[in-house]
C-alpha cells in the first residue's frame, strides 16, 4: 500500500503512568555518545539488565562514535544490521596507514597497505618490508621517509603521501583526510559497495577531529569491548549480558525496557536522500514510528547539533522533522553541553 493512502489509525496506550520520553540535544556527537554511556550505566545500576537496553539508529555508521565510548567504558555490546566500526575492512585499512605513521616499523600494518597497491603481491611486499627493517631500522623517524626512489613508482607514491603527513604539525583529522583521498580509488576497485563505505570513512574523519594526536586516537580505536558483563556492577541476571546496538530495520518486532534513538537529526534521520521524495520520506517516518515503539518503559531520543555533512557541504542543525509539533507535554527536553 502506498504510505500516502493508508487507513486512519487512532492508537491508545494501556499504560496509565510512566516517564515521558526525553529529547536530548547534545552540543556535539561525542557528547551524545557520552550521554548514552552514562545513562546506560545508570540504568544498569538501577537493576535493568543490559540485554533490556537498546540503542537504535537509521544507518550503521551512525553508531561508530558510540562504539568507541562503550569500549572505553568497558560496556559489552552486540551490533545488528552492520559491522562494528573496527571490524570493517576499509576502517582496518585506514588504521594501518595511521599505524605506519606512528610506528614506521610496524610490519603487519606495512603488509596490509602495501598489498592494496596494484602490482604489489606478497613477495614484493615482503622485499619492501625487509628493506624497511634492514636499511631503515636505525633511522630517526624524521629521516625514515627519505631515499625511497628505488621502489616501484606506485610504492613511491605511497611513501610521498606518508612523508608529506608524517610531521607532528598535522592533526589526526588532516592525516585521515589525505589518506582517504589517496585510498578512495583503491576502495572503489576493491568494494562494490564503495559508496556506503565512503560514508563510513567520512565518519572516521569526523571522529578523528576530536583528537589532538594520532597515538591517542589509535589507542582508543584499539580498545575491544569486553565479552562479559561489567565487572564492577552486581549482575542481576546473566553473566553474558550485552547491550544491543541495532539499525532500526533490524529491530522490527523486538522490544526493550529502555531504548535510545540516536541522531534524530534532519539529514541523518530522515536521510538527506529521502527528503525530496514523498514516498521515501513516508518510509522514513514509518521507521521512526517503529523505533519509538520498541521501548516498553524508557525512551530517549537524541541528536547532536552543528554537524558538518561533507557530501552535501551543509551544516546539520535541526532535529528530525518527525519531531515537529511534539510539545513539552509529550517530550521532556534536555540540553547536554561540555559544562553540563
Amino acid at each position: 500500500m502506498n504510505p500516502r493512502h493508508k487507513y486512519l489509525k487512532i492508537l491508545h496506550s494501556n499504560k496509565s503512568v510512566g516517564n515521558l520520553p526525553q529529547l536530548v540535544i547534545a552540543e556535539n556527537e561525542n557528547l551524545q555518545s557520552k550521554f548514552v554511556v552514562q545513562k546506560v550505566l545508570e540504568l544498569r545500576e538501577e537493576g535493568v539488565p543490559l540485554q533490556e537496553i537498546a540503542v537504535l539508529f537509521r544507518s550503521s555508521f551512525l553508531s561508530f562514535d558510540l562504539e568507541i565510548e562503550l569500549a572505553k567504558s568497558n560496556i559489552p555490546f552486540t551490533k545488528f544490521g552492520g559491522f562494528k566500526f573496527i571490524e570493517t575492512a576499509h576502517v582496518k585499512d585506514m588504521i594501518a596507514y595511521l599505524r605506519v605513521l606512528e610506528n614506521p616499523r610496524d610490519v603487519v600494518a606495512w603488509n596490509r597497505i602495501l598489498l592494496l597497491i596494484d602490482g604489489i603481491g606478497p613477495r614484493s611486499a615482503e622485499k619492501i618490508i625487509d628493506d624497511i627493517l634492514h636499511h631503515r631500522a636505525d633511522s630517526h623517524v624524521s629521516s625514515f621517509w627519505k631515499d625511497y626512489n628505488h621502489y616501484p613508482q606506485n610504492v613511491k607514491e605511497l611513501f610521498e603521501l606518508l612523508k608529506s603527513i608524517s610531521v607532528d604539525k598535522f592533526p589526526p583529522s588532516e592525516k585521515a583526510s589525505r589518506i582517504i583521498t589517496y585510498y578512495h580509488p583503491m576502495m572503489k576497485k576493491k568494494f562494490d559497495d564503495h559508496t556506503k563505505r565512503k560514508k563510513d570513512l567520512e565518519m572516521f574523519e569526523q571522529i578523528a577531529e576530536r583528537y589532538k594526536d594520532t597515538g591517542t586516537f589509535l589507542t582508543d580505536l584499539a580498545l575491544e569491548p569486553p565479552n562479559e558483563s561489567i565487572a564492577d556492577i552486581e549482575t542481576p541476571g546473566s553473566d553474558d549480558e550485552h547491550l544491543t546496538l541495532s539499525t532500526i530495520h533490524s529491530a522490527k518486532g523486538l522490544e526493550w525496557h529502555s531504548v535510545f534513538i540516536i541522531y534524530a537529526l534532519d539529514g541523518r534521520f530522515p536521510t538527506m536522500y529521502s527528503v525530496n521524495n514523498i514516498d521515501e520520506l513516508e518510509e522514513e517516518r514509518r521507521l521512526m514510528y517503529v523505533a519509538c515503539t520498541r521501548a516498553k518503559e524508557n525512551l530517549f531520543i537524541t541528536y547532536p547539533i552543528n554537524i558538518y555533512d561533507r557530501e552535501s557541504g551543509t551544516i546539520l542543525t535541526k532535529p528530525s522533522r518527525f519531531l515537529d509539533g511534539l510539545t513539552d507535554k509529550l517530550l521532556e527536553p534536555w540540553v547536554i553541553d561540555e559544562e553540563g
